[in-house]
């Protein structure tokens, strides 16, 4: 039986306390320069080890019309992890890398505040919360590691540097260039090289100030109080990572980021200029060696925009009462578009704009990466006891999706059509490098039109709306999108309301389509059948395409081609009168072709003559099983035998379950009964 000890003891089993010595190791100053010597990149900048642990999870090539994309796995891989996704921004997540791999290697960019800009939901938090989470777990890893050091205190505690900085900083400045030489080398070209960056903060700078003075200018005596130790980057424990979130202005002031005065410890050290009586405690000081986060970083108070021209420019902050500090640290901030355009027509904030790269993170705009955001959240593991019929994520995002793109100028293009391109799919007439210049005459797509939240809220919706259904449909979801245009709260104008309108409009023609062409096949995947019909129109095309007479397998006698039943196939696939021979002729010669290499035909591996057959038995046997009588609700017992042959058919081949089948096979038949049918 299990008990609680049990399962103590199963975890302790488990539990490896080498991990936990390894990762708080502690040595004196020369230990850690002997791991220098070992593995030199423990000392690197922020933004080194940001791109180093970004490119630690891999990266494959990908191409998107014509062009290669390089995808980094973690975004993908470790963002699946941390039940987080993100998709079909590869262009922009390059953009971001690369931006960080320009810092890592000193060209600029680690002097700029990076912004992510983009519409609301668009997966800027995500992408800070990725990054965030990223560095705590690499710096546990053996690749990632870096340290830090504590001073010994006169009452034998030993007090933690409070900007956790770099232990090189203990190396007095006028050494540092014959120390650096000597570190790094008979290195050559081949291994990383070791520099220091900035400075001791004011704390460290006093007691390493006042050590110096004990012991006469023995610097390496200083060292002798001080303790090395491994540094895990932690939000919860604010180390290393940091996020500022903008509040009230009456309530939030400036050493928010940079620190403030401790004046309970005034009375003990005389003075407030004491570094013992401040606190480095702003999310600037915490964030040093890792990544700070602005959370909409443009609605900040000017104040605060003025702390971040040094701290990005610099690397330089100012504590109150202190000289300017050093700082390493990436510093990424996210905005909207309002708040971007506000900055642009700010004149007084010029020097912000002019320290900041803009990363434009755009909502999706290809259908299959929006199926597998909403996808992620709700599926058969998170929707308990709901069935989610199928197409109903997919026509939910294939609305949000077309709200997002800028129509075509392309006078036979559709918005749906362009939809239908940019999901990969073929349509006549267009190419590769049209879909190049859909993209490249709407640059800006994407960055306005539905969020995914709203899709996420309405999907809710519709699962706790009907409680005592068993599943949810696409109907049930466009309903609730539908009903939740009128109180959206970014929809302001009623031209926006009455375009999304139309749009969810297109998307009820074509869920109609793709449900009436999933009936169809449902009723004509009869295999013998199809092969009869297949076996029959073969042997016509045969005889009229060699001028000869085909033998009726009833009455024995020899007629003509039969070319009622030919042209019956053809027009299901739009072969005009006049291409009627050509057709039957590229079906010989693919016959023949195969033949040739020994191979037998199957109408399978023709996908314009399987249509064409499926669609032709479609209409000989709908009539047979009589859908519409699903309408008046009288099926005698043939007529529901073959029903539920084509309903067992749905749930084994498109994923209904019997409730959703029937729900489907009532819809079909009421659009065969309203005479509404379509090719």
């Amino acid at each position: 039986m299990v008990t609680g000890k049990s399962l103590l003891n199963e975890l302790q089993t488990a539990y490896d306390v080498n991990d936990y010595r390894k990762l708080h190791w502690e040595g004196t100053f020369e230990d850690y320069l002997n791991v220098v010597l070992e593995n030199p990149k423990v000392t690197r900048s922020a933004y080194q080890r940001l791109y180093d642990m970004i490119i630690s999870y891999g990266t494959e090539e990908v191409y998107e019309n014509k062009e290669k994309i390089i995808r980094f796995k973690f975004f993908t891989d470790f963002a699946t992890r941390q039940g987080d996704g993100i998709y079909g921004i590869d262009r922009s997540l390059m953009q971001l890398v690369n931006t960080f791999k320009s810092a890592a290697q000193g060209y600029g960019t680690e002097r700029r505040v990076l912004l992510l800009h983009g519409p609301v939901g668009s997966a800027k938090s995500t992408i800070a919360r990725l990054l965030k989470r990223g560095l705590e777990e690499y710096s546990r890893s053996d690749d990632g590691m870096l340290f830090s050091y504590s001073w010994k205190m006169p009452d034998g505690n030993w007090q933690k540097c409070p900007m956790h900085e770099e232990p090189l900083h203990l190396i007095p400045n006028e050494m540092h260039e014959t120390f650096i030489a000597k570190l790094n080398a008979n290195r050559g070209g081949r291994d990383y090289k070791v520099t220091i960056r900035g400075g001791l903060c004011p704390f460290c700078r006093q007691m390493f100030n006042e050590r110096l003075a004990k012991y006469d200018g023995e610097w390496q005596k200083v060292l002798t109080e001080i303790k090395v130790f491994r540094l895990l980057l932690s939000e919860q424990d604010r180390i290393g990572i940091g996020t500022f979130q903008p509040k009230d202005e009456k309530n939030q002031d400036s050493t928010e980021l940079t620190g403030d005065i401790n004046y309970r410890k005034i009375a003990e050290y005389g003075t407030d200029s004491d570094p013992r009586a401040f606190n480095f405690d702003g999310e600037l000081n915490i964030a040093n060696r890792g990544l700070v986060e602005f959370i909409e970083v443009l609605k900040l108070d000017v104040a605060f925009l003025y702390d971040l021209l040094g701290a990005s420019q610099e690397h330089k902050i100012k504590p109150k009462k202190f000289a300017q500090t050093d700082i390493d640290e990436v510093i990424l901030g996210h905005t909207n578009e309002p708040e971007y355009k506000k900055l642009q027509n700010n004149e007084f904030m010029e020097a912000l704009r002019d320290r900041t790269v803009k990363i434009d993170i755009p909502y999706v705009t290809r259908l299959k990466d929006e199926v597998r955001i909403y996808e992620k959240d709700f599926n058969h593991e998170r929707v308990h006891g709901k069935h989610i019929a199928p197409h109903t994520i997919e026509v939910a995002a294939m609305w949000a999706v077309l709200t997002r793109l800028v129509p075509p100028k392309h006078a036979s293009l559709s918005l749906l059509q362009k939809l239908k391109l940019y999901n990969g799919k073929t349509l006549p007439g267009f190419t590769e490098d049209n879909v190049i210049e859909l993209k490249r005459e709407a640059n800006s797509e994407g960055m306005r039109g539905i969020s995914p939240r709203y899709i996420q809220d309405k999907i809710s919706n519709a699962l706790v709306a009907h409680p005592d259904e068993d599943n949810i449909n696409p109907f049930m979801v466009l309903k609730e999108l539908e009903d939740g245009l009128r109180h959206h709260s970014l929809i302001s104008d009623e031209d926006t309301l009455k375009y999304f309108k139309e749009l969810l409009s297109s998307v009820k023609e074509e869920y109609e389509d793709i449900v009436k062409n999933e009936v169809q096949r449902a009723i004509a995947a009869d295999e013998d059948a199809l092969s009869r019909l297949c076996s029959n129109y073969i042997d016509n095309v045969k005889a009229y395409t060699q001028r000869e007479k085909v033998r009726n397998r009833y009455t024995g006698n020899y007629e003509e081609p039969d070319e009622r039943l030919m042209r019956s196939v053809e027009e299901k696939i739009d072969i005009p009168d006049g291409r009627k021979d050509d057709f039957r002729r590229e079906i010989m010669n693919y016959i023949g072709a195969l033949a040739i290499d020994g191979r037998k035909f199957d109408y399978k591996t023709n996908e314009r003559l399987q249509k064409a057959l499926e669609l032709k038995l479609f209409e000989d046997q709908k009539d047979t099983i009589k859908l519409t009588s699903l309408v008046s609700n009288v099926v005698d017992k043939a007529t529901q035998e073959k029903i539920d042959v084509v309903k067992s058919r749905l749930i084994r081949n498109y994923g209904y379950n019997e409730s959703s089948a029937t729900d489907i096979l009532t819809f079909v038949a009421s659009i065969f009964a309203r005479g509404q049918t379509k090719k």
